[in-house]
C-alpha cells in the first residue's frame, strides 16, 4: 500500500517530534516513523529520569562542531525561553538544579506526553515499530517498510516530497541507536565527519587502574582540562577509570592517545602553611601534610595521593613541587567507555552540507538532517536537548 504525506520524519526523538509539531502547525501532513515501540525513549532516561530539558545559559560556545558557527542560527531561532513557554503551557512543574539546568519536578514522561499532545493537536501521525527497509528519491522520497507493524505491512510505501532524518547517533545502542542516519546520508552523497563517543567516562591505563580503581565511589571537585577547554565540576573514580560531570564534559574534547590535566585542589594551596617556616601551626612531617591535604580532598584520595607522590624532601622547593603535581595531574586515558555509556555522539553529518537556517541538504532538495545525527554536540547540562529543539524547529518551519 502507498501512504502519501507532505513530510516524513525518520525518528521519534526530541528533534523529530519538535520538527513534526512545527510542520503540522503549518498545515503539513506529517508522519513520524519510529523504529522503537514507543517514541521519546532517550528523553525518558535523560536527567536521571527527570529530563534536563534545556539550559538557561545556552550559547553557541556550549557546542562542539567542525563549524563552530553553524548552530548559531538555530539556537537564535528557538531559544530556551521558547521551550520553557511550551513546558509552562502544559503546566509541567520544573526546577533549576545546577546553574541554568532545568529539570522536571516529576518524571521525564511529562515532556514526552507534552510532545505527544502537541503532535495530536497538529494532526501529526506517529507510527511506531516501523522498520525502514529502503529509501529512494525519485521526484519524491519513497520509504519502504521491512516488516509488518500494526496496520502496516512489509513493503508498504510511504511517500513525501520532504524527508527529515532525525535518527540520532550511535550512543546507547541498548535504547535502539543505530548507524542508519549516517548510512542514509552516505547513500545520498552527504559527507559524514568522523564520529566518536562524547559525554562519556574515560578509562585508565593498567598502571593507573592499579593505583586508583579501589577508590571507586570517591568524588572531588576538580578542574579537568584539555588545551584551552576546562571544566570545574565533580570527578568520580570508578572501577575502570574516571567519570562525573567534569570528566564527561572534557571527554567530548578527548581523542585517543591524548592526555588531560586534572587540578585536584583548585584554588587551594594546601602546602602553604608547611612551606611557611614562620608558621607555628604546621610541622614539617607526613602527618601534618596528610592533614593539610585531607582538608581539601576526600580522605581516601588524599592518603592515596601522598602514598604515590611523597615529597622528595621537606624543603620548600620539594613541597612546592608536590603542590604543583596536585594541580597538574596528567592522565592519558586508555580509551573512552564507548557508545554504550556515552550520552551523545560527537561528529556526524558535515554541517557544510546543510543550510544553517533550515537544516536542508545543499545537494538534495527536500532532504533534512536534525538533532544528534548532525555534527553539533552540546556540553552536559541540557544543551543537547536545546539543539534538538532548535534544529527541529528550523526544519519544521521549512519543510
Amino acid at each position: 500500500m502507498n501512504h502519501d504525506f507532505d513530510v516524513i520524519i525518520l525518528g521519534g526523538g526530541a528533534a523529530g517530534l519538535m520538527c513534526a509539531i512545527e510542520a503540522g502547525k503549518r498545515g503539513r501532513r506529517v508522519a513520524v516513523l519510529e523504529r522503537a515501540n514507543r517514541i521519546g525513549k532517550k528523553i525518558l532516561i535523560s536527567g536521571g529520569g527527570r529530563c534536563n530539558f534545556t539550559n538557561l545559559h545556552c550559547q553557541p560556545e556550549n557546542f562542539i562542531s567542525a563549524n563552530p558557527h553553524f548552530a548559531k542560527s538555530a539556537l537564535a531561532a528557538y531559544t530556551p525561553a521558547d521551550f520553557i513557554r511550551l513546558v509552562e503551557k502544559h503546566g509541567i512543574p520544573y526546577h533549576e538544579k545546577t546553574v541554568g539546568q532545568l529539570f522536571c519536578d516529576g518524571s521525564a514522561q511529562n515532556i514526552v506526553t507534552m510532545l505527544e499532545s502537541e503532535c495530536r493537536e497538529a494532526k501529526v501521525q506517529i507510527l511506531t515499530s516501523i522498520n525502514v527497509g529502503t529509501v529512494e528519491h525519485k521526484g519524491a522520497f519513497m520509504i519502504r517498510t521491512e516488516q509488518d507493524a500494526g496496520e502496516f505491512q512489509a513493503n508498504d510505501e510511504f511517500r513525501a516530497p520532504a524527508l527529515v532524518v532525525a535518527t540520532g547517533g550511535l550512543s546507547i545502542p541498548k535504547m535502539g541507536a543505530t548507524s542508519f542516519g549516517y548510512e542514509l546520508a552516505q547513500q545520498f552523497g552527504v559527507r559524514i565527519n568522523e564520529t566518536r563517543p562524547a559525554l562519556v567516562p574515560l578509562l585508565f591505563k593498567a598502571q593507573d587502574r592499579q593505583h586508583y580503581c579501589d577508590l571507586t565511589g570517591v568524588s572531588a571537585e576538580v578542574v579537568a582540562s584539555i588545551g584551552k577547554q576546562r571544566f570545574r565540576e565533580k570527578m568520580l573514580f570508578t572501577h575502570r577509570g574516571l567519570s562525573g560531570p567534569a570528566i564527561l564534559q572534557i571527554s567530548s574534547y578527548w581523542k585517543p592517545s591524548t592526555s588531560m590535566t586534572i587540578d585536584l585542589a583548585p584554588e587551594h594551596d594546601f602546602t602553604a602553611p608547611i612551606r611557611n617556616s614562620n608558621s607555628n601551626v604546621a610541622r614539617r612531617d607526613l602527618p601534618a601534610l596528610k592533614a593539610a591535604l585531607r582538608a581539601v580532598l576526600p580522605h581516601r584520595l588524599a592518603d592515596r595521593w601522598l602514598d604515590l607522590h611523597p615529597p622528595a624532601a621537606w624543603t620548600n622547593h620539594a613541597l612546592a613541587e608536590l603542590e604543583r603535581q596536585a594541580h597538574n595531574w596528567i592522565v592519558t586515558p586508555e580509551s573512552s567507555d564507548g557508545y554504550d555509556k556515552a550520552e551523545v555522539t560527537a561528529g556526524g553529518v558535515d554541517t557544510n552540507e546543510l543550510s544553517a537556517k533550515t537544516m536542508e541538504s545543499r545537494k538534495i532538495p527536500g532532504l533534512y538532517f536534525i538533532g544528534e545525527v548532525v555534527d553539533v554536540t552540546g556540553h552536559l547540562g541540557g544543551f543537547n536537548f536545546q539543539w534538538a529543539w532548535g534544529s527541529g524547529f528550523c526544519a519544521g518551519q521549512a519543510v
